[in-house]
């Protein structure tokens, strides 16, 4: 039996030059279509906000909704690593807020580890939480949860300054303890780099083929629910399509009463149906 993944395993994988799949879920159904497809790791990412709660960015998801969607998903997986973001401001505040909110991931949603977006503003939090035994996931690049500070979703670490800033961030997250770091829309000889010079795994998303990992949304992936083109993303499979065209048919089949049919229906039997009624009906 195939042992569940680790922090060991994904920094041996790096060294042995095996790629890490990651794939972003949010419940029970998709964290356990993911797992049984292999899916070495399984974020729950603050991204609900946008594909299953409707929010215009991932600020206003809370920690409860964190924790909420992240028992889900522990309950359909028991191989593939769970990694669960800290939202919005559940980590820059005192090192015993970090450590309180992280805790309650932890033990309220059974998650393996957590992820903090940031680079040197993060280190005290990222440090706090690995000395006290809780694996860190960092995030680097793009980060959603500051979209308005940084105007919008645009590429990060394209001069050489910002490149060389980014490069000594993940270098100091690394020395905190933390055990990957995700790069998020980061040029392709940026993401390279940084993965050559750290000794811990990266995980990339719109960073291009030299990361030691990557990671997609399973909804971007599989084209289900709305879902807007991205150039980083590749569909596997358009069940958007398939599930648009079922529901139409069952509205359409309920409005000309063709659904239910007799193979959907129980009958009763004659004798109580007659008891029922004070007659037979014809069959």
């Amino acid at each position: 039996m195939e042992k569940p993944m680790s922090v060991t395993r994904m920094r041996r994988m790096k060294s042995e030059g095996t790629p890490i799949a990651v794939v972003t879920a949010y419940d029970y159904p998709s964290a356990g279509l993911a797992e049984e497809a292999g899916a070495d790791v399984i974020l729950v990412g603050d991204s609900l906000g946008n594909v299953v709660l409707g929010y215009d960015s991932t600020v206003p998801v809370t920690l409860d909704d964190m924790i909420h969607h992240t028992k889900a998903v522990t309950r359909a997986v028991s191989k593939s690593f769970v990694v669960t973001d800290m939202p919005f401001l559940t980590y820059h505040g005192s090192t015993d807020q970090t450590l309180r909110n992280a805790g309650r991931i932890m033990q309220e949603g059974l998650a393996k580890a957590v992820k903090m977006e940031g680079g040197e503003d993060i280190l005290a939090s990222a440090e706090a939480c690995v000395k006290a035994g809780i694996p860190v996931m960092g995030h680097l690049g793009f980060t959603p949860q500051s979209v308005h500070q940084l105007g919008g979703y645009f590429i990060q670490g394209k001069t050489a300054d910002q490149a060389l800033k980014m490069l000594e961030d993940a270098k100091r997250l690394e020395q905190t303890g933390i055990f990957a770091i995700v790069l998020e829309l980061v040029p392709e000889e940026l993401a390279r780099l940084i993965s050559e010079q750290i000794s811990i795994p990266t995980i990339g998303i719109g960073a291009g083929a030299g990361c030691d990992g990557q990671v997609l949304v399973f909804h971007d992936l599989l084209q289900y629910g709305p879902s807007f083109p991205k150039k980083f993303v590749k569909a596997y499979a358009n069940i958007g399509d398939q599930i648009r065209n079922g529901l139409a048919q069952y509205v359409n089949e309920v409005k000309k009463r063709q659904f239910p049919g007799p193979a959907h229906s129980f009958p009763m039997e004659q004798e109580a149906v007659h008891e029922l009624y004070g007659y037979k009906l014809k069959g």
